[in-house]
């Protein structure tokens, strides 16, 4: 055993811990049939930091399909898709997700950030692409989408955050370039609860003659039509090319998928190396999702209650200064500032019942540290209150 080794990464540890950016795991175990409330170093909480933002987590209807599922086809897939994982219900899945995007196909895959990160490796590998592939990526996109354009060794163009005039500039700045064109944003961001501006981003795409890839993981089963997404707005759909989601948030279950055109589907089968060598997902989880888009267009009502949770906070934060950013989703981020005052505003939301994690650089940007608030149609207007409460309370003792 290499024991200087070990020494530098206690010794990295502990610079993290003083710069209070060390992470640590929190067993978090739901409470009463739904991830609304959670016991927690043995504290019950009402929890406003999941993405299970339909509560279909613990719907009855996915635990009986997962159940079933398991019973007719075992607990797991046994293999890598390409093997023999492939299952009838990845086939029935892919068949209904490329109809949810409007796409005339889809992969299914494992967790968003694996799909995200071999996805768009393989779409920029050189074979295809060349050796000078454009790729115009939004700056706070997920890391995810980082990682994969890094995977295949190519230079970022980064683009002012939700910014499409910077974008423009890029766009004309490199239109002698050779090589293929990438756009890459997420619609709904993970971090700030913004929403990219799709349809400034297909006409620009088209205007240029680039591809528009966009991570629909925090839309999906909550905003669009029937909540589709907003790659299903009439004003786009069919305009983006390659839409990722996945199950793991609105949808209550665990995975992810691409959906796309045949030829691109075909290329991401013989290339991703995230699909080529992961174990296909298991028939439970399958089953599961397949029963969350059975539920998913009949939710207005769910996702109205969870559009008003989220003003009702917005309105209460911003009323106590309390920056949002540009949030108009059922991501809050409550903007703190400094790692260190971040996590204390945490633990004193804690003291009050509640479940607010600190997210801290590097995820967001220095001086950014932020309670991300996670909304979710389970939560009752009570709920809503108690968290507003608390704010103001913390809005109080700071003044």
């Amino acid at each position: 055993m290499d024991r200087s080794f070990r020494l530098r990464i206690a010794a990295s540890l502990a610079d993290l811990d003083a710069a209070s950016r060390r992470r640590s795991l929190t067993v978090t175990a739901p409470e009463g049939g739904s991830v609304r409330e959670v016991t927690r170093n043995g504290q019950r909480l009402i929890n406003f930091s999941s993405n299970d933002y339909l509560g279909l987590s613990h719907h009855p209807a996915l635990a009986e399909a997962a159940a079933r599922a398991a019973m007719e086809f075992g607990t797991g897939a046994t293999a890598s898709r390409l093997v023999c994982g492939t299952l009838p219900l990845h086939d029935a899945l892919e068949t209904r997700l490329a109809t949810l995007k409007g796409c005339g196909a889809a992969l299914v895959m494992a967790g968003g950030f694996a799909t995200n990160a071999s996805v768009l490796a393989a779409l920029l590998d050189a074979d295809i692409a060349g050796k000078t592939p454009l790729v115009f990526l939004d700056r706070l996109a997920h890391a995810s989408m980082h990682d994969g354009v890094m995977a295949a060794g190519v230079r970022q163009l980064r683009f002012h955050h939700n910014d499409l005039a910077h974008l423009e500039s890029l766009l004309i700045r490199h239109a002698d370039a050779p090589g293929p064109r990438l756009i890459v944003t997420e619609s709904v961001f993970s971090m700030d609860g913004d929403r990219a501006d799709l349809p400034g981003l297909c006409a620009l795409a088209e205007k240029y003659g680039a591809e528009l890839y966009v991570d629909e993981a925090h839309a999906t089963g909550v905003l669009g039509p029937q909540g589709a997404g907003l790659c299903a707005d009439p004003a786009v759909k069919g305009r983006v090319g390659m839409v990722m989601g996945t199950f793991g948030k609105a949808l209550g279950g665990y995975g992810a998928f691409i959906a796309c055109d045949t030829v691109l589907r075909d290329w991401l089968v013989t290339k991703a190396r995230g699909f080529i060598y992961a174990t296909a997902l298991p028939p439970p989880v399958l089953a599961a999702v397949l029963a969350a888009l059975d539920l998913i267009p009949g939710m207005d009502r769910a996702r109205q209650r969870l559009a008003r949770h989220g003003d009702t906070v917005r309105t209460a934060l911003r009323g106590l200064g309390i920056d949002t950013l540009a949030s108009d989703t059922q991501i809050i981020p409550a903007v703190i500032g400094a790692e260190a005052d971040t996590l204390a505003a945490a633990r004193f939301m804690e003291d009050r019942g509640l479940l607010t994690v600190a997210i801290r650089p590097p995820t967001v940007p220095p001086g950014s540290g932020r309670l991300r608030l996670a909304l979710s149609s389970d939560h009752t207007d009570e709920d809503i209150a108690a968290l507003t409460d608390a704010f103001t309370a913390f809005a109080r003792a700071g003044a």
